[in-house]
Parts: structure tokens; C-alpha cells; sequence
């Protein structure tokens, strides 16, 4: 009788575990707070030898703080999960946590590009095993100065029209890096790397999509290079069931307000 019951409640588990997806697609948007005045983009302070063909297109604005007027949507936010962990910021996911597909993933060429005096894209995510390429399209020079804990420090002056390949393929870095033109100062931005696929950089409309990602109980997290959600606190990230509705694919989440207002 017991050897029944326990295969029935094994079925019953097996059922259940059957009818929920296990790899879902995360979707969702985050919002500037709708009782903050939406900060305005103040024109860059932009001179030295190039300034008239930097100027060429009109005024080059702050690119710090991007919110769309139409739906409060913020771009370049990173979001990503990480394990429910938090007592330990360097937690890593499990082997069996990394969606199938991505075992045999091939690195990458992350392209920085700088098409009038501004990098773009301003914020980058990549993969451990990656490597980083920085395109000068300009009639001039540009410089590269990228200085992080893990991947070296680098300042190759990059020619006009042409292209610089970081030597060396990404290793993991768990702070932001930020890099520089010091030819012309007015122009940075930042990489994040990941070493598991579970991120994504939110778009015009703030709204960002991770895919493939484990149900199940994890953490999210919101960066911006004003600072992170939640403070110090929010490093850990906000715990999220990661589960489609009645087994779908996708889950949307509720949109997520962020004051990414210098602080």
C-alpha cells in the first residue's frame, strides 16, 4: 500500500514538473518614477582640434540619463538574475541552471563603435571569452583608455578609419568598466561582463528580454551607471519566481520603477 501511494505522489510530481516550462523568457520594462520631473539632457561641453566636425550633426547631448517622454521608459539599464543568494554577491549558477543551448556557445566580437564623437552603443554587455573590437569610422583619431581589475588596462590611440582588437579574449569582472576617449573627454561608457547568459540592456522604450532563463526562485538586479535599485541593498537584487503563467514560455513582469537621477 505505501509502495502505491508512493508512486502515485511521484506521477503527481512528475506531472506537475511536465506542465511547467523550464526555461522562460523574461520580459519586462523599467519606468522613471511617474511623481519625478524627467531629468533634462544638458548639451556636452564638446572643443579641441575635431569640435567643428563633432558638431557637424548639431549639439552633442549628455547621454547619462536616457528616458523616453512617451512612456517614462529608461534605456541602458542592465538587468540581470543571479542566484537567490544574498549573503554572497559572487554566487554562481549551476551547471544545470544555463539553458542547453548555451553550452556550446561561440565567443563573440562585442563592437564599440563611434560614428560622430560618441560611443555607441554608451553601454555594453558581453561573455567570458569574448573580445572587444573598437570601431573609429571618423577623418581622426580616437582613443580608447579602458582600466578594470581583471581584463588589463589598455589605451591604443585608434587611427582614423580604422579598427582596434582588444588582445586578449574577456575574463570575469564583477564591477562595471567604464572607458574613455582622452582625446576628446566628453565621450565614455561602460561593459559589464557576464559569465552566464541570463542579462539584457533595456532598449528606447526601457524594456529589456532575457531569455532561456531556469524557473524557479532567483534574483534580479538593476544597474545603471548612476548606481544600482535599491542601494548598497540592491546589489543582492529583488527575489523573483521565475515561472510563465500556466506554463507558457514567457513571463512579463510589472514595470519597474528606477530614479537613475544623479545621486
Amino acid at each position: 500500500m505505501r509502495l502505491l501511494l508512493s508512486c502515485v505522489c511521484c506521477c503527481a510530481l512528475a506531472s506537475v514538473m511536465t506542465a511547467q516550462e523550464k526555461w522562460v523568457t523574461v520580459k519586462g520594462q523599467v519606468v522613471f518614477p511617474a511623481d519625478k520631473e524627467i531629468p533634462k539632457r544638458a548639451a556636452l561641453k564638446v572643443d579641441g582640434p575635431d569640435k567643428v566636425a563633432c558638431l557637424a550633426k548639431g549639439a552633442i547631448l549628455d547621454e547619462t540619463v536616457l528616458v523616453n517622454p512617451k512612456n517614462r521608459g529608461i534605456k541602458n539599464v542592465v538587468v540581470y538574475l543571479r542566484p537567490d543568494n544574498a549573503n554572497n554577491l559572487k554566487a554562481e549558477f549551476a551547471a544545470n541552471e544555463i539553458h542547453p543551448n548555451d553550452a556550446n556557445r561561440r565567443a563573440v566580437d562585442v563592437v564599440i563603435d563611434q560614428p560622430c564623437c560618441m560611443f555607441v552603443p554608451r553601454v555594453t554587455c558581453a561573455r567570458v571569452g569574448d573580445t572587444i573590437v573598437v570601431k573609429n569610422p571618423a577623418a581622426f583619431a580616437h582613443n580608447f583608455f579602458w582600466d578594470s581589475v581583471n581584463n588589463g588596462t589598455h589605451n591604443p590611440n585608434i587611427a582614423a578609419t580604422a579598427n582596434w582588437k582588444m588582445p586578449n579574449a574577456l575574463v570575469k569582472e564583477s564591477t562595471p568598466i567604464q572607458y574613455k576617449c582622452t582625446i576628446h573627454p566628453w565621450m565614455t561608457g561602460y561593459v559589464r561582463i557576464f559569465d552566464h547568459p541570463y542579462y539584457s540592456v533595456t532598449d528606447e522604450d526601457g524594456k529589456f528580454s532575457i531569455a532561456n532563463a531556469p524557473a524557479g526562485k532567483y534574483r534580479i538586479v538593476y544597474w545603471h551607471e548612476n548606481g544600482v535599485r535599491g542601494g548598497a541593498k540592491g546589489r543582492a537584487g529583488d527575489v523573483v519566481a521565475i515561472a510563465g503563467p500556466q506554463g507558457a514560455k514567457t513571463m512579463e513582469m510589472k514595470p519597474t520603477d528606477f530614479d537613475v537621477s544623479p545621486k
